[in-house]
């Protein structure tokens, strides 16, 4: 009699494929299929790399000062990963829900775990590729600087902070149709930006916008953001108000989805 084969490392004891391999799997699919559409990817990159450019460098004011350059940066970088979770889940979830293969996939035993890591991970990839032209560009014309732990503990900071807004467009992507979803989001994400002083720094703000602003989950992650990479101080709410609006958009992400499937599998 001959011993049995070891089991494959890649296959669970009831036979299923890992976990882990599955979600490795669903965000090849997903990194292929988004970098087979340069303007998907050249879009996220090309809008806060221009606004850099034209609004920042050219004011030598805020390009030569280090710490102003370096939060016009961060304010920037911010918007330019709200946006590519805003676009890549919103929009994104809305426009595979048309697909005729999505009912199919969703229906596997495998579960709506694996693709959703997957789709969470794809985002934050070209998230962090949209943040290299920008920081090249403060590098090069301006005299924002920081430090290699600075650095890293922006990198850290801006991931975490963009939760909400990844649940935020899953909110709405498992909501409306791509056609609703497209405007929704832009109407969502420049009022934040706007708001949460992405584009204009908050100290220009009057005081009743600066309050209000910093109800915003877009005023607590540049905040934070500014905090990791200059050392200034983020306001005393600026956690809580970042988790609370995580909360709730994750409440919001999770009945959207069990609304869909209920419409379309029972």
């Amino acid at each position: 009699m001959t011993a049995a084969p070891a089991a494959s490392p890649q296959v669970a004891p009831s036979g299923t494929v890992h976990p882990v391999r599955l979600t490795w799997l669903h965000l090849k699919f997903q990194f292929l299929e988004t970098v087979r559409i340069p303007i998907a990817v050249l879009g996220n990159m090309l809008f806060p790399s221009l606004a850099m450019f034209f609004f920042v460098v050219p004011q030598s004011a805020v390009a030569q000062d280090p710490v102003i350059s370096t939060m016009a940066v961060a304010g920037l970088a911010f918007f330019a990963v709200c946006s590519a979770s805003l676009f890549t889940y919103g929009l994104g979830v809305a426009e595979d829900r048309q697909l005729p293969f999505d009912p199919f996939v969703r229906s596997l035993p495998a579960g709506p775990g694996p693709r959703m890591a997957a789709r969470i991970l794809n985002g934050a990839i070209f998230a962090l590729f949209g943040l290299v032209p920008l920081i090249l560009i403060g590098w090069l014309f301006t005299a924002a600087s920081v430090t290699l732990s600075a650095l890293l503990a922006g990198i850290g900071t801006i991931l975490v902070a963009s939760v909400p807004f990844v649940l935020l467009g899953m909110a709405v992507g498992y909501s409306l149709s791509a056609k609703a979803a497209l405007p929704v989001v832009q109407v969502v994400l420049f009022p934040l930006a706007f708001a949460g002083g992405l584009f204009l720094p908050p100290m220009m703000f009057p005081s009743w916008l600066d309050a209000l602003s910093q109800a915003t989950p877009t005023r607590a992650g540049r905040d934070l953001l500014v905090q990791a990479l200059t050392g200034e101080p983020a306001y005393t709410l600026a956690w809580p108000v970042l988790l609370g609006w995580t909360a709730v958009f994750a409440v919001l992400a999770v009945g959207a989805y069990r609304r869909d499937e209920g419409r379309r599998f029972r």
